[in-house]
């Protein structure tokens, strides 16, 4: 096992400090005989509709060394005023790999019409969200997806996970328009009458021998449901993935951010290493985590100590400070496991000296020597570089859920929240960001429709740095971001309905 990762660790030490994967499968061999059914093609490269470049614009946005910042041409075309900004990386991937997707849906009720919405013809063409004068309950939603090795993954997820959580949100139109908790059981034999007049689940009390029993029930308020459906927009979203990843050519994987402005309150779902953050009175509010190998060490430990199986008897569960000698076997030596956030001492066994389960530290942390995100979609066919262990068990698609009651708060003009993949905070802080944009609205007054968009631009031109002798510097000169970046302005004020 050490001789088979050995390719991969080297890469880990050396490699970009932006790259999500310093290993990847291992191709596999020409097949002798012509597979009888052919191989859909890749969808080709494209960027966010939003954008509206013209051909001879997406053939220079593709440019590694001119790296041309791309953003919205007319103020206004995003809902909310939103700004937006990308620019793709320095040669790492051969296109731009993250995707973004910014609309207004509604949800509607139940019906055959609306179910061929997730059908697999849709991966082929530009998706539409539903009327907006149709009943239902409406949302808003900007997403981000963070693609590696390849952008099939990250292209799907921003074509179709609004729909998904569309479709979870139907069920829940009629409870999510009360303010009281939701009911216990829903009964699916029996339909009833809304206000609006569409057919919904009748509600039932359970039988008052039931009720006593369990007299001490939980309350499930309407927030708790959509941060539910959100989490199960996310794992169908990967399940559809899962599915359709050879007749469609989904290659790699992505991290998701999505944020879902519902009834007054956003709902941020971060399933990987992207950030949001809400700027509100020039202070910031972390509205999402990274999910890393480091920050998820406990539950890949956990997982691997339930399944060994899963570790192929190549890897070891346990954490050390360093990867162990021959010569210290029978010493005692620094380790700790799932149950541990501190350290202890352990004598160490041959069975210690197995490769680690997590290797690397920081940006450069990876599990299995492989991938250094631990949430997102895709991956499927992910292996140990050179070996038939999959990597994808210890992979979730489940988001973590912030929620924000923007209906609660007052705003000004100047609040904001910014959404960007880990190409921009890989070489800038939280603080920094606040500055930056606040220092553009500073320049451009309220009256400008277009500050939320030059505040994007900002961002994305800060971190993106400049040429200077083959490389990207910041003005500081240190090392810039060379990973693709895309980031939302979103501004707060005047949408707290």
């Amino acid at each position: 096992m050490i001789g088979r990762v050995k390719a991969a660790v080297s890469g880990l030490l050396g490699g970009s400090i932006s790259n999500k994967q310093s290993a990847l499968p291992a191709p596999s061999s020409p097949e002798k005989e012509t597979p009888i059914v052919p191989i859909a093609k890749p969808h080709p490269p494209s960027r966010p509709p939003f954008l509206k470049l013209l051909p001879e614009e997406f053939q220079k946005s593709g440019e590694h060394n001119a790296r041309i910042v791309q953003t919205l041409k007319t103020p206004g075309e995003l809902p909310w005023d939103t700004g937006y900004a990308e620019v793709i990386n320095a040669g790492k991937s051969h296109h731009n790999e993250d995707q973004a997707c910014c609309t207004f849906v509604v949800a509607e009720d139940r019906d055959e019409k609306y179910n061929s919405l997730l059908s697999d013809q849709n991966l082929n063409t530009d998706l539409q969200p539903v009327c907006k004068d149709c009943d239902g309950v409406s949302f808003y939603y900007w997403g981000l997806f963070d693609g590696h090795a390849g952008y099939g993954c990250a292209l799907t997820a921003s074509r179709l996970l609004h729909l998904h959580i569309c479709d979870q949100l139907r069920d829940l139109i009629h409870i999510l328009q009360q303010t009281t908790a939701a009911p216990l059981c829903l009964d699916p034999d029996s339909r009833t009458q809304t206000v609006s007049g569409t057919s919904t689940h009748e509600i039932t009390n359970p039988p008052m021998e039931t009720s006593v029993r369990f007299h001490l029930e939980k309350q499930v308020f309407p927030e708790s449901l959509v941060v539910g459906a959100l989490e199960n927009a996310f794992k169908q979203m990967d399940e559809q993935i899962e599915r359709e990843r050879t007749s469609h050519s989904i290659d790699g994987g992505c991290c998701a951010l999505v944020t879902v402005f519902l009834m007054g309150k956003l709902y941020v779902a971060n399933a990987g290493d992207s950030r949001a953050i809400i700027i509100r009175q020039g202070k910031t509010i972390e509205m999402s985590h990274e999910f890393t190998p480091e920050t998820e060490r406990q539950r890949l430990q956990l997982l691997a100590s339930l399944k060994p199986e899963l570790l192929g008897n190549e890897f070891t569960c346990l954490e050390f400070p360093r990867r162990i000698q021959q010569k210290e076997l029978k010493k005692r030596m620094l380790y700790r496991d799932h149950t541990m956030t501190g350290w202890a001492y352990k004598t160490i066994e041959e069975d210690d000296m197995k490769f680690p389960l997590i290797y690397g530290e920081g940006k450069k942390a990876r599990v299995m020597a492989t991938i250094g995100v631990t949430r997102g979609f895709g991956d499927h066919d992910l292996k140990v570089y050179n070996s038939n262990i999959y990597i994808k068990p210890f992979l979730s698609c489940i988001p973590g859920v912030k929620v924000y009651d923007l209906a609660g708060c007052d705003h000004n003009a100047d609040d904001v929240m910014v959404m960007g993949t880990d190409g921009l905070w890989d070489v800038i802080t939280d603080r920094e960001v606040a500055d930056t944009v606040q220092r553009v609205f500073a320049s451009h007054g309220t009256d400008q429709p277009n500050r939320y968009n030059l505040a994007a631009q900002e961002l994305v031109l800060r971190t993106r740095g400049v040429r200077k002798e083959n490389s990207w510097r910041l003005p500081s000169g240190k090392l810039a971001s060379l990973d693709d970046i895309s980031v939302f302005v979103i501004p707060l004020s005047g949408h707290d309905r």
